[in-house]
């Protein structure tokens, strides 16, 4: 009888350690995730394929790495085949990693493994994260250009130099929320920011404007809009703005007018001048544009040119200006003028009217597109100057 039950007792151990089939189970591989800081140069990130234990027989897998919100730029792929001798329990698999100094959000690709011979899969995907190390801070260039403070046969109209602490409500208001008090939610294009006073500040003689990645009023991002509407008007002559650009993808600031008459006639029948605006990405940080949208007939009509910088509008301080009177408006970008427009047809007579100036910066909408993983916040629009000229 004793035999018997000690008999039992090990035949239920075996069964236990077997498969249906009365087959040992086979071994397991799997990969766990890693992450590594990126730099200037190239460095490597090396990933361990791990095997359960130790088998006196050859196991494979082969493994392929994927792009996800890093690519190509960012890192070397590869596909390969595995191979675990008798006894090997770890494969290093390294992956060379691309460095560069683009200020970016962190970034991460996938490595696949499949195909295994002889054992099984128990974590198939890892994932590679590939940490920024550039710091985004704020800074004030001291370079760029700087545009004269007088014009000959012109006078200076009104000018705010932002030399003060507070922002000069005798000349400008906040344009706060996004757009829904006034019927235009997304403010007409859109965009994903909610605007707010507390996004405004003024470090060193500038007026800063602040986009940033917070939630306010049901959005995912805040900024500052601010204008001169019911203060200041604005009816032919030269205006200047010098100021440093924000950057990269889902960024759109903008220095515009729209007509006074908004509020009776609507928009485009009263009329917008677009003295600059930028749709922020890799390839587009370095362009102005300089557009005007009117009603042409009751059809909505927009006349447009741009103009580049070397490098990126954030890099310096820029003068972006238009000159006008009543036949025509002329863009410039440090004096150099890029675009014009006749506007002496009647069918251009909203640009005869008096007109206020609006500062931003959008985040997203129907140009830009939203941001992505390269783009950094917060981002700043820097504004040392606005200057209204007019003739005699």
């Amino acid at each position: 009888m004793e035999k018997w039950i000690l008999f039992s007792f090990l035949s239920v151990a075996v069964l236990t350690n077997c498969n249906d089939e009365g087959e040992k189970p086979e071994p397991t591989i799997s990969i766990m995730d890693v992450s590594i800081e990126e730099t200037d140069a190239n460095t490597t990130a090396t990933l361990e394929v791990v095997l359960s234990e130790g088998v006196d027989f050859d196991i494979s897998v082969k493994g392929t790495t994927q792009q996800f919100s890093a690519d190509h730029e960012d890192f070397v792929p590869i596909d390969t085949f595995l191979t675990f001798s008798a006894g090997e329990t770890t494969i290093p698999i390294v992956i060379t990693i691309l460095g560069d100094d683009i200020l970016e959000d962190d970034e991460s690709f996938t490595f696949l493994l499949f195909d295994p011979v002889n054992a099984t899969l128990t974590n198939d995907l890892a994932t590679v994260t590939i940490t920024n190390d550039d710091v985004h801070e704020f800074y004030i260039p001291t370079g760029g250009y700087t545009s004269p403070e007088a014009y000959d046969g012109m006078t200076l109209e009104w000018s705010d130099e932002f030399n003060e602490e507070v922002l000069d409500l005798s000349s400008w208001s906040f344009n706060n929320g996004d757009g829904c008090d006034e019927g235009i939610c997304g403010w007409g294009n859109n965009e994903l920011q909610y605007y707010a006073e507390n996004n405004t500040s003024f470090q060193e003689g500038n007026l800063v404007i602040e986009a940033r990645e917070e939630n306010k009023g049901g959005k995912s991002y805040t900024s500052s809009k601010l204008y001169t509407k019911e203060k200041i008007s604005f009816n032919y002559g030269r205006i200047d703005v010098r100021a440093v650009m924000p950057e990269g993808q889902g960024m759109w600031p903008a220095i515009w007018m729209l007509g006074n008459s908004i509020d009776e006639i609507g928009w485009p029948e009263c009329g917008e001048i677009d003295i600059m605006e930028m749709v922020g990405g890799r390839t587009d940080d370095a362009v102005s544009h300089g557009t005007v949208h009117w009603s042409n007939n009751g059809s909505y009509a927009n006349f447009g040119g741009s103009t580049q910088v070397d490098g990126k509008l954030s890099d310096n301080f820029h003068v972006y200006s238009i000159s006008w009177d009543e036949n025509s408006i002329k863009w410039y970008l440090d004096d150099v003028q890029y675009h014009a427009i006749d506007i002496s047809p009647a069918s251009l007579s909203e640009f005869q009217d008096e007109f206020y100036l609006i500062l931003n910066i959008a985040v997203g909408g129907n140009w830009p597109g939203n941001p992505d993983n390269t783009t950094i916040f917060p981002q700043w629009m820097l504004v040392d100057y606005v200057r209204y000229f007019t003739e005699g």
